[in-house]
């Protein structure tokens, strides 16, 4: 848009002077081409985009949703695309206003040919994109994603770069949110100087996925008391937003997997094979879980973190498809499956494991009615 605002002056500063001369009617007619094409496909693009999020809501699950709309591929197209159409119409406005001259025009001709190029790649990777765009595995690989993301943030610092959480001395002070909503980034940096600065021990109460509100502590304190400008610093330096987001939540992204299986589960919908698929999912995310080995002390400043424990967050990707999946004999066995290999790689999780694979074996006995199915199901792992 500079470009075709400023084209005119630009070309006075040209050390090269064009020799040609082009009339106003050739690159006005470029001009409008693009103007009103690219208003069409600008409209295409929500229109595609608002599908695409109304089918992972119906289909997968509403947590997805704000993964598709953060997706860099579908703002740069669409970026591009109106960012075309503003450059056509104030290029066809300085034509019409005969604000260039002949270089003028030239610089234009050019800075056009350039972004019809731009327009050109990017719709032949905006159509590619589309292909895929909000299909449910596409959906469960964005999930998956964010969870595995999550996940492998919080099993390289489980503690955030503080101390686990031991018990809590007496006489401590308590620190509570000043609004309702969920816990979505804590700024660690902030609490630990705070705590250097002032002395004291803080204890984290409230990690990101809490909802937090007047009666659910966000942290205490341990040492002298502080002013309320400390404790408004405190406050602060938790982030708590109306929703729940993926980048510091590892348990929302299990929650939202699990979601998705069951949903595929469901009467309605009945797909076994995207249960399946999720649950190979929930696999690759689950074994990037950290052992509950606790670091050392020294060094680490006064800040004290509790941890998800193992058995919440292996429960909250498979609750939904234990209860859904019993019926199926292909979903059962590939739990079943799962389960057991999770048990090896992750010793310190096979308790949990165990408890859930009883729990299913229970409600297959209750649920399945085909005897052979049955047998196949309790007998083939």
């Amino acid at each position: 848009m500079a470009v075709a605002g400023f084209a005119g002056i630009i070309a006075r500063w040209l050390p090269y002077h064009f020799t040609g001369d082009i009339g106003q009617d050739a690159v006005g007619t470029v001009l409008g081409i693009i103007a009103s094409s690219m208003l069409a496909v600008t409209t295409f693009s929500l229109t595609a985009m608002v599908s695409a999020y109304s089918s992972a809501t119906q289909l997968a699950t509403p947590r997805a949703t704000q993964l598709m709309i953060s997706d860099r591929t579908s703002q740069n197209a669409l970026s591009t695309f109106l960012g075309a159409f503003v450059f056509a119409v104030v290029g066809i406005i300085g034509l019409q206003t005969r604000l260039y001259g002949g270089q003028g025009r030239v610089v234009l001709l050019l800075a056009t040919i350039l972004l019809i190029v731009l327009v050109v790649v990017t719709l032949l990777r905006w159509i590619a994109h589309l292909a895929a765009f909000g299909r449910m595995a596409d959906v469960i690989d964005r999930v998956e994603d964010a969870a595995g993301s999550a996940m492998a943030a919080f099993a390289r610092d489980p503690y955030g770069g503080g101390r686990p959480a031991i018990a809590l001395p007496p006489g401590a002070r308590t620190v509570t949110a000043d609004r309702i909503g969920y816990v979505t980034h804590i700024d660690m940096a902030d609490l630990i100087a705070i705590a250097r600065e002032h002395g004291i021990a803080i204890h984290v109460e409230a990690l990101p996925g809490t909802l937090v509100h007047s009666d659910r502590p966000l942290l205490r304190i341990v040492g002298k008391d502080v002013d309320e400008a400390a404790e408004r610093a405190l406050v602060k330096a938790f982030m708590v937003e109306r929703h729940r987001r993926f980048d510091h939540d590892p348990r929302l992204g299990l929650i939202a997997l699990g979601e998705i299986a069951g949903r595929a589960l469901a009467p309605a919908t009945n797909d076994p094979g995207t249960a399946i698929e999720v649950v190979n999912a929930l696999f690759r995310t689950l074994s990037l879980l950290p052992a509950e080995a606790p670091p050392p002390d020294a060094e680490l400043p006064p800040v004290y973190l509790p941890r998800p424990g193992i058995d919440e967050m292996i429960r909250d990707g498979f609750v939904s498809i234990i209860r859904e999946g019993a019926g199926e004999e292909e979903v059962a066995q590939r739990v079943l499956k799962i389960l057991a290999a999770l048990g090896k790689a992750l010793p310190h999780a096979g308790a949990t494991t165990h408890a859930l694979a009883e729990e299913l074996r229970r409600n297959v006995r209750r649920v399945m009615q085909d005897e052979a199915a049955l047998a196949r199901t309790l007998g083939g792992v």
